[in-house]
Protein backbone atom coordinates (compact mmCIF):
# COMPACT_ATOMS: atom_id res chain seq x y z
CA UNK A 1 0.00 0.00 0.00
CA UNK A 2 2.90 2.17 0.78
CA UNK A 3 4.43 1.79 -2.77
CA UNK A 4 1.32 2.39 -4.36
CA UNK A 5 1.06 5.74 -2.66
CA UNK A 6 4.62 6.71 -3.80
CA UNK A 7 3.71 5.68 -7.17
CA UNK A 8 0.98 8.15 -7.18
CA UNK A 9 2.85 11.32 -5.23
CA UNK A 10 5.85 10.87 -7.86
CA UNK A 11 3.31 10.56 -10.89
CA UNK A 12 1.62 13.79 -9.42
CA UNK A 13 4.98 15.90 -8.81
CA UNK A 14 5.53 14.51 -12.66
CA UNK A 15 2.51 15.99 -13.99
CA UNK A 16 2.65 18.90 -11.58
CA UNK A 17 6.45 20.06 -13.26
CA UNK A 18 4.87 19.27 -16.48
CA UNK A 19 2.31 21.93 -16.04
CA UNK A 20 4.09 23.96 -14.80
CA UNK A 21 6.86 24.23 -17.72
CA UNK A 22 6.58 27.59 -19.75
CA UNK A 23 5.41 27.20 -23.39
CA UNK A 24 7.94 28.49 -25.64
CA UNK A 25 6.03 30.68 -28.19
CA UNK A 26 8.59 31.71 -31.48
CA UNK A 27 7.33 34.82 -33.04
CA UNK A 28 5.14 33.31 -36.11
CA UNK A 29 3.34 31.40 -32.83
CA UNK A 30 2.43 35.07 -31.89
CA UNK A 31 1.40 36.36 -35.04
CA UNK A 32 -1.11 33.49 -35.86
CA UNK A 33 -2.70 34.21 -32.16
CA UNK A 34 -3.31 37.71 -33.05
CA UNK A 35 -6.54 36.60 -35.11
CA UNK A 36 -8.05 36.02 -31.41
CA UNK A 37 -7.82 39.48 -30.98
CA UNK A 38 -11.50 41.15 -29.80
CA UNK A 39 -10.77 44.03 -31.68
CA UNK A 40 -10.44 42.28 -35.23
CA UNK A 41 -13.22 39.91 -34.31
CA UNK A 42 -15.89 42.79 -34.40
CA UNK A 43 -14.44 43.24 -37.65
CA UNK A 44 -15.53 39.51 -38.33
CA UNK A 45 -18.89 40.20 -37.19
CA UNK A 46 -19.52 43.56 -38.66
CA UNK A 47 -18.60 42.24 -42.30
CA UNK A 48 -20.82 39.46 -41.59
CA UNK A 49 -23.91 42.24 -40.96
CA UNK A 50 -22.93 44.37 -44.37
CA UNK A 51 -23.05 41.00 -46.55
CA UNK A 52 -26.04 39.94 -44.98
CA UNK A 53 -27.80 43.02 -45.16
CA UNK A 54 -26.83 42.96 -48.70
CA UNK A 55 -29.27 40.05 -49.04
CA UNK A 56 -32.32 42.28 -48.50
CA UNK A 57 -31.19 45.24 -51.18
CA UNK A 58 -33.17 43.10 -54.18
CA UNK A 59 -36.15 43.35 -52.05
CA UNK A 60 -39.43 45.29 -53.21
CA UNK A 61 -41.86 47.13 -50.97
CA UNK A 62 -44.26 45.31 -49.42
CA UNK A 63 -48.27 45.07 -50.79
CA UNK A 64 -50.87 47.34 -49.48
CA UNK A 65 -53.97 46.02 -49.25
CA UNK A 66 -56.94 47.80 -48.09
CA UNK A 67 -61.10 47.75 -47.70
CA UNK A 68 -63.74 50.39 -47.15
CA UNK A 69 -66.81 52.41 -48.32
CA UNK A 70 -66.14 53.86 -51.84
CA UNK A 71 -68.54 57.08 -52.97
CA UNK A 72 -71.19 56.14 -50.38
CA UNK A 73 -73.15 59.22 -49.23
CA UNK A 74 -73.38 60.25 -46.02
CA UNK A 75 -77.17 60.26 -45.98
CA UNK A 76 -78.30 56.76 -45.64
CA UNK A 77 -79.41 55.12 -48.52
CA UNK A 78 -78.95 51.65 -49.34
CA UNK A 79 -79.23 51.73 -52.83
CA UNK A 80 -76.27 54.36 -53.50
CA UNK A 81 -72.50 53.31 -52.86
CA UNK A 82 -70.36 50.56 -52.66
CA UNK A 83 -67.76 48.34 -50.87
CA UNK A 84 -64.46 48.39 -52.12
CA UNK A 85 -61.00 45.81 -51.67
CA UNK A 86 -57.95 47.34 -53.35
CA UNK A 87 -54.38 46.17 -53.23
CA UNK A 88 -51.45 47.87 -54.32
CA UNK A 89 -47.98 47.17 -55.66
CA UNK A 90 -45.00 49.36 -56.16
CA UNK A 91 -42.82 47.19 -58.69
CA UNK A 92 -38.60 49.38 -58.00
CA UNK A 93 -36.92 49.49 -61.12
CA UNK A 94 -34.71 46.57 -61.33
CA UNK A 95 -31.80 48.46 -62.53
CA UNK A 96 -31.97 50.49 -59.10
CA UNK A 97 -32.26 47.24 -57.33
CA UNK A 98 -29.09 45.81 -59.25
CA UNK A 99 -27.05 48.74 -57.66
CA UNK A 100 -28.39 49.03 -54.95
CA UNK A 101 -26.91 45.50 -54.03
CA UNK A 102 -24.10 45.44 -55.32
CA UNK A 103 -23.39 49.06 -53.10
CA UNK A 104 -24.18 47.54 -50.71
CA UNK A 105 -21.47 44.09 -51.10
CA UNK A 106 -18.96 46.46 -51.41
CA UNK A 107 -19.18 48.16 -48.07
CA UNK A 108 -18.27 44.60 -46.62
CA UNK A 109 -14.80 44.94 -48.91
CA UNK A 110 -13.77 48.19 -47.30
CA UNK A 111 -14.73 46.94 -43.94
CA UNK A 112 -12.17 43.55 -45.13
CA UNK A 113 -9.30 46.64 -45.06
CA UNK A 114 -9.84 48.21 -42.19
CA UNK A 115 -9.58 44.85 -40.90
CA UNK A 116 -6.43 43.64 -42.18
CA UNK A 117 -4.89 47.48 -41.65
CA UNK A 118 -5.73 47.18 -37.75
CA UNK A 119 -4.48 43.85 -38.04
CA UNK A 120 -1.07 45.41 -39.37
CA UNK A 121 -0.67 47.13 -36.69
CA UNK A 122 -1.45 44.88 -33.66
CA UNK A 123 1.20 42.45 -35.44
CA UNK A 124 3.80 45.46 -35.67
CA UNK A 125 2.69 46.03 -32.25
CA UNK A 126 3.38 42.29 -31.00
CA UNK A 127 6.69 42.17 -32.97
CA UNK A 128 7.89 44.85 -31.55
CA UNK A 129 6.88 43.86 -27.84
CA UNK A 130 8.39 40.68 -28.93
CA UNK A 131 12.12 42.05 -29.62
CA UNK A 132 11.76 44.10 -26.83
CA UNK A 133 11.66 41.30 -24.59
CA UNK A 134 13.62 39.35 -26.45
CA UNK A 135 16.62 41.95 -25.86
CA UNK A 136 15.69 42.10 -22.16
CA UNK A 137 16.33 38.45 -22.05
CA UNK A 138 19.68 38.54 -23.30
CA UNK A 139 20.44 41.83 -20.69
CA UNK A 140 19.37 39.56 -18.09
CA UNK A 141 21.73 36.85 -19.18
CA UNK A 142 24.41 39.63 -19.71
CA UNK A 143 23.70 40.69 -16.12
CA UNK A 144 24.36 37.26 -14.51
CA UNK A 145 27.61 37.41 -16.71
CA UNK A 146 28.87 40.33 -14.81
CA UNK A 147 27.44 38.88 -11.62
CA UNK A 148 29.63 35.71 -12.07
CA UNK A 149 32.25 38.09 -13.20
CA UNK A 150 32.25 40.37 -9.74
CA UNK A 151 31.62 37.56 -7.56
CA UNK A 152 34.71 35.87 -8.55
CA UNK A 153 36.58 38.65 -7.81
CA UNK A 154 34.82 39.49 -4.45
CA UNK A 155 36.05 35.60 -3.61
CA UNK A 156 39.42 36.40 -4.31
CA UNK A 157 39.24 40.05 -2.52
CA UNK A 158 38.31 38.50 0.73
CA UNK A 159 41.15 35.64 0.11
CA UNK A 160 44.21 38.77 -0.22
CA UNK A 161 41.85 40.52 2.76
CA UNK A 162 43.09 38.12 5.48
CA UNK A 163 46.49 38.08 4.06
CA UNK A 164 46.65 41.91 4.55
CA UNK A 165 47.08 42.27 0.63
CA UNK A 166 43.59 44.07 -0.18
CA UNK A 167 41.30 46.58 1.40
CA UNK A 168 38.38 46.54 3.06
CA UNK A 169 36.98 49.36 1.45
CA UNK A 170 37.78 48.02 -1.71
CA UNK A 171 35.78 44.86 -0.59
CA UNK A 172 32.95 47.23 -0.24
CA UNK A 173 33.09 48.57 -3.54
CA UNK A 174 33.27 45.29 -4.82
CA UNK A 175 29.67 44.28 -2.77
CA UNK A 176 27.86 47.55 -3.97
CA UNK A 177 28.72 47.00 -7.40
CA UNK A 178 27.54 43.14 -6.98
CA UNK A 179 24.41 45.01 -5.20
CA UNK A 180 23.54 47.43 -7.66
CA UNK A 181 23.13 44.54 -10.41
CA UNK A 182 19.99 43.13 -8.09
CA UNK A 183 18.37 46.93 -8.92
CA UNK A 184 19.37 46.26 -12.30
CA UNK A 185 17.73 43.31 -12.81
CA UNK A 186 14.36 43.72 -10.95
CA UNK A 187 14.11 46.34 -13.33
CA UNK A 188 14.41 44.03 -16.00
CA UNK A 189 12.41 41.48 -15.02
CA UNK A 190 9.92 43.95 -14.17
CA UNK A 191 10.12 44.89 -17.92
CA UNK A 192 10.18 41.49 -19.08
CA UNK A 193 6.90 40.84 -17.21
CA UNK A 194 5.03 43.89 -18.63
CA UNK A 195 6.26 42.95 -22.48
CA UNK A 196 4.32 39.43 -21.57
CA UNK A 197 1.21 40.88 -20.37
CA UNK A 198 1.41 42.84 -23.69
CA UNK A 199 1.71 39.76 -25.65
CA UNK A 200 -0.93 37.81 -23.80
CA UNK A 201 -3.19 40.91 -24.36
CA UNK A 202 -2.56 40.84 -28.05
CA UNK A 203 -3.18 37.40 -28.54
CA UNK A 204 -6.50 37.83 -25.75
CA UNK A 205 -5.49 35.05 -23.61
CA UNK A 206 -5.12 35.27 -19.61
CA UNK A 207 -2.42 38.34 -19.34
CA UNK A 208 -0.51 36.44 -17.23
CA UNK A 209 0.05 33.28 -18.85
CA UNK A 210 3.95 32.23 -18.65
CA UNK A 211 5.80 31.74 -21.85
CA UNK A 212 9.28 31.49 -23.31
CA UNK A 213 10.46 33.08 -26.42
CA UNK A 214 13.14 32.67 -29.11
CA UNK A 215 16.25 34.76 -28.40
CA UNK A 216 17.12 34.13 -31.53
CA UNK A 217 17.37 37.42 -33.89
CA UNK A 218 16.96 37.85 -37.55
CA UNK A 219 18.35 40.87 -39.45
CA UNK A 220 16.72 41.82 -42.80
CA UNK A 221 18.96 43.20 -45.28
CA UNK A 222 15.83 46.10 -46.08
CA UNK A 223 18.59 48.72 -46.16
CA UNK A 224 19.65 47.71 -49.59
CA UNK A 225 15.91 47.48 -51.01
CA UNK A 226 14.93 49.41 -53.36
CA UNK A 227 10.69 51.31 -52.25
CA UNK A 228 8.51 49.87 -55.26
CA UNK A 229 5.41 52.29 -55.22
CA UNK A 230 3.87 49.76 -57.13
CA UNK A 231 4.12 46.90 -54.37
CA UNK A 232 3.93 49.13 -52.04
CA UNK A 233 0.18 50.30 -53.25
CA UNK A 234 -0.40 46.35 -53.75
CA UNK A 235 0.61 45.77 -50.33
CA UNK A 236 -0.87 48.36 -47.84
CA UNK A 237 -4.31 47.53 -46.80
CA UNK A 238 -5.11 51.44 -46.14
CA UNK A 239 -4.47 51.88 -49.38
CA UNK A 240 -6.57 48.87 -50.85
CA UNK A 241 -8.78 50.06 -48.48
CA UNK A 242 -8.98 53.73 -50.50
CA UNK A 243 -9.03 51.72 -53.86
CA UNK A 244 -12.06 49.94 -52.51
CA UNK A 245 -13.31 53.16 -51.19
CA UNK A 246 -13.26 54.87 -54.59
CA UNK A 247 -14.65 51.69 -56.06
CA UNK A 248 -17.84 51.42 -53.36
CA UNK A 249 -18.39 55.73 -54.52
CA UNK A 250 -18.29 54.12 -58.17
CA UNK A 251 -21.06 52.12 -57.18
CA UNK A 252 -22.61 54.95 -55.47
CA UNK A 253 -22.91 57.09 -58.43
CA UNK A 254 -24.56 54.09 -60.26
CA UNK A 255 -27.03 53.75 -57.78
CA UNK A 256 -27.85 57.49 -58.24
CA UNK A 257 -27.90 57.74 -61.55
CA UNK A 258 -30.32 54.81 -61.76
CA UNK A 259 -32.67 57.15 -59.98
CA UNK A 260 -33.67 58.53 -63.35
CA UNK A 261 -35.24 55.41 -64.57
CA UNK A 262 -38.89 55.01 -63.46
CA UNK A 263 -40.47 52.67 -61.26
CA UNK A 264 -43.82 50.77 -61.73
CA UNK A 265 -46.75 49.92 -59.67
CA UNK A 266 -50.09 48.30 -60.36
CA UNK A 267 -53.32 48.82 -58.44
CA UNK A 268 -56.28 46.79 -58.51
CA UNK A 269 -59.96 47.33 -56.83
CA UNK A 270 -62.67 45.34 -56.76
CA UNK A 271 -66.50 47.05 -55.86
CA UNK A 272 -69.16 45.19 -54.49
CA UNK A 273 -71.95 47.90 -55.68
CA UNK A 274 -75.14 48.25 -53.37
CA UNK A 275 -79.12 48.32 -54.80
CA UNK A 276 -78.30 45.90 -56.94
CA UNK A 277 -76.48 47.69 -59.39
CA UNK A 278 -73.74 45.67 -61.28
CA UNK A 279 -70.44 44.85 -59.70
CA UNK A 280 -67.62 47.39 -60.59
CA UNK A 281 -63.24 46.77 -60.53
CA UNK A 282 -60.45 48.86 -61.35
CA UNK A 283 -57.26 47.95 -62.72
CA UNK A 284 -54.72 50.74 -63.22
CA UNK A 285 -50.61 50.94 -63.89
CA UNK A 286 -48.33 53.73 -62.61
CA UNK A 287 -44.52 54.89 -63.83
CA UNK A 288 -42.87 57.61 -62.12
CA UNK A 289 -41.19 60.29 -64.42
CA UNK A 290 -38.27 60.98 -62.55
CA UNK A 291 -36.14 63.23 -64.70
CA UNK A 292 -38.93 66.18 -63.95
CA UNK A 293 -36.18 69.03 -63.09
CA UNK A 294 -38.15 68.90 -59.69
CA UNK A 295 -37.28 65.47 -58.87
CA UNK A 296 -33.63 65.10 -60.54
CA UNK A 297 -32.55 67.80 -58.58
CA UNK A 298 -31.49 65.37 -55.77
CA UNK A 299 -29.34 62.78 -57.45
CA UNK A 300 -27.84 65.34 -59.96
CA UNK A 301 -26.61 67.23 -56.92
CA UNK A 302 -25.39 63.92 -55.30
CA UNK A 303 -23.47 62.81 -58.30
CA UNK A 304 -21.78 65.70 -57.96
CA UNK A 305 -20.67 65.49 -54.53
CA UNK A 306 -19.52 61.82 -55.18
CA UNK A 307 -17.03 63.12 -57.89
CA UNK A 308 -15.31 65.71 -55.48
CA UNK A 309 -15.32 62.77 -52.81
CA UNK A 310 -13.61 60.36 -55.13
CA UNK A 311 -10.97 62.97 -56.03
CA UNK A 312 -10.82 63.38 -52.34
CA UNK A 313 -10.09 59.52 -52.35
CA UNK A 314 -7.50 59.46 -55.20
CA UNK A 315 -5.26 62.87 -53.76
CA UNK A 316 -5.72 61.18 -50.50
CA UNK A 317 -3.92 57.89 -51.65
CA UNK A 318 -1.26 60.01 -53.56
CA UNK A 319 -0.59 61.51 -50.34
CA UNK A 320 -0.44 57.94 -48.10
CA UNK A 321 1.94 56.66 -51.19
CA UNK A 322 4.59 59.67 -51.01
CA UNK A 323 4.40 59.86 -47.79
CA UNK A 324 5.45 56.10 -47.09
CA UNK A 325 7.66 56.17 -49.75
CA UNK A 326 9.49 59.01 -47.72
CA UNK A 327 8.62 57.24 -44.49
CA UNK A 328 10.36 54.21 -45.98
CA UNK A 329 13.81 56.00 -46.59
CA UNK A 330 14.32 57.49 -44.01
CA UNK A 331 13.91 54.27 -42.20
CA UNK A 332 16.42 52.24 -44.41
CA UNK A 333 19.20 55.22 -43.48
CA UNK A 334 18.15 55.19 -39.98
CA UNK A 335 19.06 51.53 -39.86
CA UNK A 336 22.16 51.44 -41.86
CA UNK A 337 23.51 53.67 -39.04
CA UNK A 338 22.47 52.03 -36.21
CA UNK A 339 23.90 48.57 -38.13
CA UNK A 340 27.05 49.91 -38.83
CA UNK A 341 26.76 51.23 -34.80
CA UNK A 342 26.00 48.06 -34.01
CA UNK A 343 28.96 46.57 -35.36
CA UNK A 344 31.80 49.24 -34.38
CA UNK A 345 30.68 47.69 -30.44
CA UNK A 346 31.08 44.03 -31.83
CA UNK A 347 34.24 44.59 -33.57
CA UNK A 348 35.78 47.16 -31.93
CA UNK A 349 34.67 48.48 -28.94
CA UNK A 350 33.73 45.33 -26.60
CA UNK A 351 36.99 43.77 -27.47
CA UNK A 352 38.91 46.21 -26.27
CA UNK A 353 37.28 47.35 -23.29
CA UNK A 354 37.52 42.82 -22.79
CA UNK A 355 41.29 43.51 -23.17
CA UNK A 356 41.04 46.13 -20.59
CA UNK A 357 39.75 43.74 -18.35
CA UNK A 358 42.21 40.97 -18.76
CA UNK A 359 44.70 43.56 -18.77
CA UNK A 360 43.55 44.93 -15.23
CA UNK A 361 42.59 41.57 -13.96
CA UNK A 362 46.39 39.82 -14.83
CA UNK A 363 47.90 42.97 -13.38
CA UNK A 364 45.66 42.39 -9.83
CA UNK A 365 46.45 38.64 -9.99
CA UNK A 366 50.16 40.07 -10.33
CA UNK A 367 50.33 42.45 -7.46
CA UNK A 368 50.54 45.57 -10.09
CA UNK A 369 47.17 46.09 -10.20
CA UNK A 370 44.16 47.24 -7.39
CA UNK A 371 40.95 45.80 -7.61
CA UNK A 372 38.96 49.72 -8.34
CA UNK A 373 40.97 48.95 -11.53
CA UNK A 374 38.98 45.51 -12.01
CA UNK A 375 35.89 46.52 -10.44
CA UNK A 376 35.63 49.82 -13.33
CA UNK A 377 37.07 47.73 -16.10
CA UNK A 378 33.81 45.14 -15.29
CA UNK A 379 31.79 47.98 -15.36
CA UNK A 380 32.82 49.41 -18.58
CA UNK A 381 32.56 46.14 -20.23
CA UNK A 382 29.06 45.57 -19.16
CA UNK A 383 27.85 49.12 -20.18
CA UNK A 384 29.63 48.70 -23.64
CA UNK A 385 27.76 45.59 -23.74
CA UNK A 386 24.31 46.87 -22.51
CA UNK A 387 24.54 49.56 -24.89
CA UNK A 388 25.09 47.51 -28.25
CA UNK A 389 21.67 45.41 -27.14
CA UNK A 390 20.09 48.75 -27.23
CA UNK A 391 21.63 49.40 -30.68
CA UNK A 392 20.19 45.63 -31.65
CA UNK A 393 16.79 47.16 -30.01
CA UNK A 394 16.73 50.11 -32.00
CA UNK A 395 17.79 47.64 -35.15
CA UNK A 396 14.75 45.28 -34.22
CA UNK A 397 12.51 48.17 -33.72
CA UNK A 398 13.49 50.20 -37.38
CA UNK A 399 13.02 46.49 -38.97
CA UNK A 400 9.54 46.31 -37.47
CA UNK A 401 8.36 49.77 -38.23
CA UNK A 402 9.48 49.23 -42.03
CA UNK A 403 7.37 46.11 -42.32
CA UNK A 404 4.68 47.81 -41.16
CA UNK A 405 5.24 50.21 -43.71
CA UNK A 406 5.33 47.78 -46.47
CA UNK A 407 2.53 45.26 -44.64
CA UNK A 408 4.69 42.51 -44.57
CA UNK A 409 3.32 39.67 -41.84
Amino acid sequence: MKTKYQIICTLLICLTGITAKAQRLPLDSVIALITANPALQAYDARISSQDAYATGAKSLDAPKISAGQYQTPYQVNPNVGSFMIQAEQTFTNPAKLRAKEAYMKGMSKVTAEDKNYLKNQLVAQAKQYYYERVVLEKKLALLQNTQSLLEYMLKDANIRLTYGKEKLSNIYKAKAELYALNNTREQLNNEVSQRKILLNTLMNRDQQTVFTVDTNTVWKDYESAITDTAALATNRSDIKGISQNIELQQLNAKMEYSKRKPDFGIQAAHMLSYGGYANQYILMGSVTIPIVPWASKEYKANLKGIRYEVEELQRKKSAILNQAEGQLTGLKTDMGSKKRQLKNYQQNIIPALQNTYKTSLLAYEQNTGDLPTVLDSIKGLQTARMEALDRLQEVLQLQVAYEREYEKY
